[in-house]
């Protein structure tokens, strides 16, 4: 969203094709930005991102993924305004001449304008200190957003349900029996089943209001500072161990997903959890029982993510693959699912020094 161009990405004034421009009738509802010139920004996958120069100053203009409704935009301005309340820099809507908070397009997908936060984000954590300054900004957003009082229009069902996504893994061995790469799918799901088995239920932790992707390209950066969270289609209630838990598995494995390989870095875990124990600690957040259930958050979102690609091997109709390095998507999920079990292998390793550092970074 509201983020620089990584260097070499393509961000010139889009003259050319329909698909890499915003449609007229969209623009024409914006007095601002009616016949402006504008250009594809960033390179998220799921929302199509615009930045329109404005005469008033740019616009992020975005056509939604089909999962998000036009309905998400109510969500977002009902917390946007409750964290500029607050103090902190967020990226607004910006309403249609006639107040609208979303044009709906010619293919029925929703479109909208977003204010335009100027920063820089990243596909990785760089250092601890990085992590630290990430840990800051969300630990002022959960703050800031504790005792907002909203009910959400747009409600992403099944989000973290883990029980969920494992049926869906046994599904699928039952689904796919003759399928190329059914045999090392089942022995790697066998594993990931008793594993599931051990791991403690999260639900009944208290929901509360979560960003819901807090992966690290998610977090705005102005020079060293976090300025802001972006990406806020996935707003919504949420257990806090599985919040955060996600965000850790994904900043703390520098590797990514596309490896067989993945190690959790208690270097980074421990340094953003001291950047956020640094602003919540004198808030007593969370709860010590949260605190408590955030390595058993991070291994299950670990499990979570193994199950969803190894179904995904046999079904291959889900996750995209990258076919400059693999003959089909099964075998790209295939390798994405061992990742994920080597990262809960290396959580659980690692459980007693995780731990050791939840207790000291938030005080519990």
């Amino acid at each position: 969203m509201q983020r620089r161009l990584p260097r070499g990405a393509p961000g010139g004034i889009l003259r050319g094709m329909d698909d890499a421009r915003i449609p007229a009738q969209v623009l024409s509802r914006y007095r601002d930005l009616a016949d402006q010139p504008h250009r594809r920004f960033g390179t998220g996958l799921d929302n199509r991102t615009f930045r329109v120069e404005g005469r008033g100053g740019p616009v992020i203009v975005q056509r939604l993924h089909p999962v998000f409704a036009g309905t998400v935009n109510e969500d977002i301005e009902a917390v946007t305004a409750h964290l500029s309340s607050k103090g902190l820099v967020t990226p607004r809507p910006v309403r249609c001449d006639d107040g609208a908070l979303w044009v709906e397009g010619a293919d029925e997908r929703p479109w909208r304008a977003l204010s335009c936060i100027e920063g820089e984000s990243f596909d990785r954590i760089l250092s601890p200190a990085h992590a630290r300054e990430a840990g800051r900004l969300v630990a002022r957003f959960h703050l800031a957003v504790a005792d907002l009082a909203h009910t959400y229009r747009h409600v992403r069902v099944g989000v973290h349900d883990t029980a969920k996504h494992l049926a869906g893994l046994r599904r699928a061995l039952q689904d796919h029996p003759g399928h190329r790469l059914h045999g090392e799918v089942a022995a790697l799901a066998a594993r990931l089943f008793a594993e599931a088995e051990r791991l403690p239920d999260l639900s009944r932790m208290p929901a509360r209001h979560a960003h819901g992707d807090l992966k690290i390209s998610n977090v705005l950066f102005r020079e060293d500072r976090a300025v802001c969270l972006v990406d806020l289609d996935t707003l919504g209630l949420m257990s806090w161990p599985l919040e955060m838990g996600d965000a850790l598995r994904s900043w703390c494995n520098s590797n990514g997903e596309d490896v067989h390989e993945a190690t959790v870095d208690s270097a980074i875990f421990e340094a953003a959890l001291e950047g956020y124990g640094e602003i919540a600690r004198p808030a007593a957040f969370p709860s010590r029982e949260e605190a408590l259930a955030l390595v058993d958050g991070l291994a299950t979102i670990c499990l979570e993510l193994a199950a969803r690609f190894l179904a995904d091997a046999l079904a291959e109709t889900y996750f995209g693959f990258d076919a400059s390095r693999f003959p089909a998507r099964g075998e790209h999920n295939l390798l994405r699912g061992r990742g994920q079990w080597a990262l809960f292998q290396s959580v659980a390793r690692a459980r007693p020094e995780l731990e050791a550092s939840v207790l000291r970074a938030l005080g519990r």
